[in-house]
C-alpha cells in the first residue's frame, strides 16, 4: 500500500512530456501552464525526445530555458521515454502529460495536492476539447479485453449488440465524478507517485504505443486505487501528437486499416497476453481473424445499401486484413514477448 506522503523536501511535481516533432504543441501546452508551474524549485519540466528534432530543442529551450531535455536517440515509444523521465526525475509525484494538451490555472497543482494528501497511487484529471464537451479520460476493465472487439468492422457491431444484452456499464468513463475511482487512466494526463513508479518499474517496455498505460495501471491498481477528479479539467487536443506521428487519415482510435490501426491492434493483444494470459489473447485473435470472413461477405451488401463506394470498402477491407495477417506473422512473439520491442511504425 503507497501510503500518504510527508512533505520532505521542495521538489514535490515533476512534469514529463514525450516529444515526437511536437514543439509547437510543447510550447503552446507551457504557455497555458500558468506561473505556479514555472518555479524551478517545486516543479520540474522534463521533455523526453524521440525525434532527434534540433529546431524543436530550439524553440521550446529559448522560450522556457528551464527545461530539463533528454535525447533519446531513437523513437523509443510512450512506454520507453516515459519511464527514462521518471527515473530521471526528482519530484514525489510525476505527471505524464501529453503534448496536445492545453492546462487551466491551479488544475495540476491541485490535482498534485490531492494525491499526495491521499492514499491513492495515482490520479487523472477530466479530459474536455477545445469546446468544453467531455472527453474519455479513464475506464473500468472488461474482462480479456473485449471492448477491443467493438471496432472490429461488421463483426464488432454484432458483438456490440451480444454485449448490451448483458453488460449494462459501459467501461469508459467520459463524465467524471469529483473523485471516481477507476481501473485506468488516459495517459494524456496522467500523474503517479514516483514510490509506485519505483515499486512496479514503470511500464512495460515491449510496448511502442498504445496500450502500454492500461497495463501498468492494472499492476499499479495491485499497490493502491487509482482516481480521476472530475472537477478538475484540462485541454486534450485528441490524438493530434499521434495523427503527426503515424501519418494516419483521422485522429480516431477505431480505424484499424491503416499503420497506426496495426500499431493498435499488435499493441492491445499484447495488453491482453500480459494482463490475462494466452487464451483471451488467442480469442482476440481469432475474432480479429473472423472478422475478414465476415466482413467480407457483409461489407459489400452494406455498401450498396449505404451508398457507400465498393472501391474505398474494399481497400479498408484489404488494409484490415493485411493487418490481421501482420499479427499472425508474429505470433510467435506474442507468446514470449518479454525479449521483443513491438514498434510498428
Amino acid at each position: 500500500m503507497i501510503g500518504v506522503y510527508l512533505y520532505l523536501s521542495n521538489m514535490f511535481l515533476s512534469i514529463i512530456i514525450v516529444n515526437y516533432h511536437s514543439g509547437h504543441l510543447i510550447s503552446d501546452c507551457l504557455h497555458s501552464a500558468g506561473p505556479e508551474l514555472m518555479d524551478p524549485d517545486t516543479v520540474e519540466w522534463l521533455v523526453v525526445d524521440n525525434g532527434g528534432s534540433d529546431s524543436d530543442r530550439a524553440l521550446v529551450c529559448s522560450e522556457f530555458p528551464f527545461i530539463h531535455w533528454l535525447d533519446m536517440g531513437y523513437n523509443a515509444g510512450f512506454a520507453r521515454a516515459n519511464n527514462a523521465g521518471m527515473r530521471r526525475a526528482n519530484g514525489q509525484v510525476c505527471l505524464l502529460l501529453n503534448p496536445d494538451t492545453l492546462l487551466r490555472p491551479g488544475v495540476v497543482i491541485n490535482a498534485c495536492h490531492r494525491l499526495l494528501d491521499s492514499t491513492d497511487v495515482a490520479a487523472g484529471v477530466q479530459l474536455i476539447h477545445a469546446d468544453g464537451m467531455p472527453q474519455f479520460s479513464g475506464s473500468f476493465f472488461m474482462k480479456g479485453g473485449l471492448n477491443h472487439l467493438l471496432p472490429l468492422p461488421y463483426w464488432g457491431t454484432v458483438l456490440k449488440t451480444v454485449f448490451s444484452l448483458f453488460v449494462k456499464k459501459r467501461p469508459a468513463i467520459v463524465q467524471a465524478g469529483k473523485h471516481q475511482e477507476v481501473d485506468w487512466i488516459s495517459g494524456a494526463f496522467l500523474m503517479v507517485k514516483k514510490e509506485a513508479f519505483e515499486k512496479t518499474g514503470g511500464m512495460d517496455e515491449s510496448f511502442f504505443l498504445y496500450g502500454e498505460e492500461v497495463e501498468w495501471c492494472s499492476r499499479l491498481g495491485k499497490l493502491g486505487k487509482l482516481a480521476l477528479y472530475g472537477d478538475l479539467q484540462i485541454v486534450h487536443l485528441i490524438g493530434q501528437s499521434i495523427q503527426q506521428a503515424s501519418g494516419a487519415s483521422d485522429n480516431s482510435y477505431v480505424n484499424l486499416s491503416d499503420k497506426k490501426g496495426l500499431q493498435l491492434m499488435v499493441s492491445n493483444h499484447l495488453r491482453i497476453r500480459k494482463q490475462y494470459g494466452l487464451i483471451w489473447f488467442f480469442v482476440q485473435l481469432l475474432n480479429h481473424t473472423f472478422a475478414i470472413l465476415f466482413s467480407m461477405v457483409v461489407g459489400p451488401v452494406a455498401c450498396v445499401f449505404q451508398g457507400k463506394s465498393l472501391i474505398r470498402g474494399f481497400a479498408t477491407w484489404k488494409g484490415f486484413a493485411l493487418n490481421v495477417l501482420k499479427l499472425w506473422v508474429i505470433l510467435p512473439k506474442m507468446i514470449h514477448p518479454e525479449k521483443y520491442f513491438f514498434k510498428m511504425f
